[in-house]
């Protein structure tokens, strides 16, 4: 069993900059690919961005390319997401989730959940 934990979210102006942490306790993040989702009010989950487990490689949705960065950190059992110039559109519940085998952005495929920290973007 992985247990995640997300802290970092809040309330921000749009043109602001958040990092968002995801720490695991259980197991090693080492064996799992991870990944960052959202789910805004009254809309389904949908995939953000999502690292290998060896960080070597990253997937990003279209809307959030060239602004997020999604980072890992197997030392400190952390999984980091850095969001820049966030936009109002970007306000909602952020969790990551850990995956032993499946696509990246498939949000079934993953296998433990984190309870989510919530991102706000005033405009």
């Amino acid at each position: 069993q992985v247990q995640l934990v997300e802290s970092g979210g809040g309330l921000v102006q749009a043109g602001g900059s958040l990092r968002l942490s995801c720490a695991a306790s259980g197991r090693t993040l080492s064996r799992y690919g991870m990944g960052w989702f959202r789910q805004a009010p009254g809309k389904e989950r949908e995939f953000v961005a999502a690292i290998s487990w060896s960080g070597g490689s990253t997937y990003y949705a279209e809307s959030v390319k060239g602004r997020f960065t999604i980072s890992r950190d197997n030392a400190k059992n952390t999984v980091y997401l850095q969001m820049n110039s966030l936009k109002p559109e970007d306000t909602a519940v952020y969790y990551c989730a850990a995956q032993t085998v499946g696509r990246p952005g498939r949000l079934i495929e993953y296998d433990y959940w984190g309870q989510g920290t919530q991102v706000t973007v005033s405009s």
